[in-house]
């Protein structure tokens, strides 16, 4: 059965195309499909003239379903693109990192031919990455539903007004201030907006929802961590006609006017991202934030392979117990009760 992989890349830049057109040829050369976007092929045909390799065009020569792997070349920006195209499949995204961090990709432009070789041999894994459901209320009317892999940002509208919302956890109000905004965030988008706002790293693997208000006027005003079971919302206040935007990863928007209501809870549907090696995250933050760390010398020995002398035993002597003073003039005990 032919196996056949998405490529989708950033085409409006040159390093993309020329990653895109590498990765297309070396997947011929392994035996797998090349798949593109009919937009994205008439670019890379514009830079390099007409292509001799077989690529097939997504939704003319084969379904999205039909497709084992999309192999994502780009920044993170790039892989939250791809997650919008996959959202209703479950077909996992691969990123080749051409970016500045690229936290969501999984190897670097000079590993593209081994990653190729890791896709042709089926050696990566899959891991789902938890998403948010995402709703706004209006005046009791539902005007946005949508969902995030990073997270769902209430943001001001206006640069010169903040906007003052009011946050909330289980249908119970927790706090109300003036801010720059309120970040949502999954564990996956803690290292992204709401790690630059100040909030938490949350490892991957830790089930949980974040809250991270931005610029606050408040006392209680810091990063929150709560269970993803929870239902978050923020709701803008009247207090003021300060208007709001709500944007979910960066790529989809929508007013929000005074009174206005967003609703956070974990999505039923994650994100699947391939991996081709077990990185613990822990490296990744290291790798990918370049984070110093001279001077590790590593977990300490385990006790069993150290050998030692006997453990010394130290001996305390039972303090005598105290006497009663005694009577000068009668060489008896002194009466406490009696003064001498």
């Amino acid at each position: 059965m032919s196996r056949r992989v998405l490529v989708l890349a950033h085409t409006g830049r040159e390093d993309s195309l020329r990653a895109a057109w590498d990765a297309c040829g070396q997947l011929h050369y392994s035996g797998l499909i090349p798949v593109m976007q009919k937009s994205e092929l008439d670019d890379i045909e514009r830079f390099f003239g007409v292509v001799d390799k077989p690529i097939e065009i997504l939704h003319e020569d084969v379904r999205l379903e039909d497709v084992e792997l999309v192999m994502v070349l780009g920044g993170d920006g790039t892989i939250l693109r791809a997650a919008e195209l996959v959202r209703n499949v479950d077909v996992p995204l691969l990123g080749v990192n051409l970016g500045h961090v690229g936290f969501l990709a999984e190897s670097e432009r000079a590993d593209l031919a081994q990653t190729v070789e890791w896709i042709a041999s089926r050696e990566y894994t899959v891991e789902e990455r938890m998403t948010i459901d995402v709703q706004v209320w209006v005046r009791g009317q539902k005007i946005w539903h949508t969902w995030a892999l990073n997270e769902a940002a209430i943001e001001k509208a206006d640069r010169e007004r903040m906007i003052e919302v009011v946050t909330e956890v289980d249908e119970r109000p927790l706090t109300s201030f003036g801010c720059d905004g309120v970040v949502l965030a999954t564990p996956t988008g803690s290292t992204a907006y709401a790690f630059s706002s100040g909030g938490p790293v949350v490892w991957p693997e830790v089930e949980a929802l974040v809250i991270v208000p931005i610029s606050a006027h408040a006392l209680f005003a810091k990063p929150l961590v709560v269970s993803p079971r929870s239902r978050l919302a923020v709701e803008i206040l009247t207090r003021t006609d300060a208007q709001g935007v709500l944007w979910c990863d960066g790529r989809r928007s929508v007013d929000l006017p005074p009174g206005a209501r967003i609703e956070v809870t974990r999505s039923t549907r994650p994100v699947r991202l391939a991996r081709t090696h077990q990185t613990p995250f822990s490296a990744r933050l290291v790798r990918k934030f370049e984070l110093p760390i001279h001077g590790w010398r590593g977990p300490a020995p385990r006790s069993a392979d150290i050998h030692t002398g006997p453990t010394p035993v130290i001996r305390t002597f039972k303090p005598s117990p105290l006497q009663a003073p005694q009577d000068v003039r009668t060489g008896r005990a002194a009466d406490p009760t009696k003064e001498m």
